[in-house]
């Protein structure tokens, strides 16, 4: 591709995942703790469901709350600059590879209705009406999480868990 006309390199694309087509593709939704686990703790079975096989969903959330994370844990001397350095890249590397989906009207409205097991956090039941916007039945999305109540209410709401 070439520059354009002010010499700036062109941007690139971002992945915007809207509805999913009904198919036979596995879907994960990635939530934010176990992507901070996969980074922070280098916890070997985050890495692994956060890397795992199908196609990988996150709310544009994710990637706020991950930068608050590593910037929290840069300034609490839980990473050094080097180690953030490299948790960024490969946050970058992830959000890539990654359907991501905005927070729209609709999934702020889903939010803000109840859940199976309350009480919820409101960023936790953003994850779960991202998930739901998905389109596919439950039943055919994994949910990757560390976090208990995000856990609770998906497998309440009848998503795999990993």
């Amino acid at each position: 591709m070439a520059n354009d006309p002010k010499g700036r390199a062109p941007r690139r694309k971002r992945r915007v995942a809207k509805r999913a087509e009904p198919s036979n593709e596995s879907f994960r939704y990635i939530e934010t703790s176990a992507l901070l686990a996969a980074l922070l703790e280098q916890d070997g079975a985050a890495q692994r469901a956060v890397g795992g096989k199908g196609r990988r969903i996150t709310s544009a959330l994710t990637f706020a709350e991950a930068t608050r994370g590593l910037l929290r844990a840069r300034r609490g001397g839980r990473l050094t600059a080097e180690e953030e350095r490299a948790a960024i890249r490969w946050l970058r590397s992830f959000r890539r590879n990654c359907d991501i989906m905005s927070i729209t009207d609709s999934v702020l409205v889903r939010a803000g209705r109840p859940y199976p097991v309350e009480p919820i956090r409101t960023l936790d039941a953003i994850h779960l009406a991202t998930a739901a916007e998905i389109g596919e039945p439950p039943q055919l999305i994994t949910v990757v999480t560390r976090d208990d109540r995000v856990r609770s209410n998906a497998q309440a709401l009848g998503h795999p868990l990993e």
